[in-house]
Formats: structure tokens, C-alpha cells, sequence
């Protein structure tokens, strides 16, 4: 099994309340890629606890059974959508793929 870990850092947002709806929003979208993506074995979506934080405001924890299976989750249209909501709202993303 292949364990993607994604962590995001939001840009800057006007408002907290603007912020909290593009965090509700996203996790919304990354959550329901496991409907259409069937390599994708698991999903988990974590929001920072705190909305105004120095660290990363969003960690993503999915697995797959393989890279290869990693791999069309990447190019997959649904994921794709998904890269150009993040594309607008993301300033700074890190991320880890490790078998266990």
C-alpha cells in the first residue's frame, strides 16, 4: 500500500469567515474523489484546529494499493478539477509517498 500525505497552506483571505468557507469547500472536494476515483482506497481530510495559523491549514492522508494506482489518481479528470480549485486558494503544499 502507498500512503500520500498532502499538507496545504492557504493564501491570505480577507476575512476568517472567507477562509473557513474555502477550507469547508476544499475538504468537500477532496472528500468526494473517493465516489469517482476507484484507486483510491482511502481518503482522510484534517483541518488545522486553528483558522488563523503559522503551519499548514490542511492535511490530506489517502492510500492506494500501488504507485501505479497513485498515478492515475494524479491525471485523473475528477483530481484534476480538484488541482484548479487548488490552484486559486493554495499558497504553499508539501507532500510524502511512502509504501507500508
Amino acid at each position: 500500500m502507498i500512503n500520500h500525505v498532502v499538507m496545504f497552506k492557504l493564501r491570505e483571505f480577507e476575512t476568517p469567515e472567507l477562509k473557513e468557507e474555502a477550507l469547508n469547500e476544499f475538504e468537500s472536494k477532496l472528500l468526494a474523489l473517493k465516489k469517482h476515483i476507484p484507486e483510491l482506497k482511502y481518503i482522510e481530510v484534517g483541518k488545522h484546529h486553528l483558522l488563523d495559523s503559522p503551519s499548514y491549514d490542511l492535511c490530506l492522508i489517502s492510500h492506494f494499493d500501488s504507485l501505479d494506482d497513485l498515478d492515475v489518481y494524479r491525471v485523473h479528470p475528477e483530481h484534476k478539477k480538484v488541482i484548479e480549485f487548488v490552484n486559486k486558494i493554495v499558497s504553499d503544499r508539501a507532500a510524502v509517498d511512502y509504501e507500508f
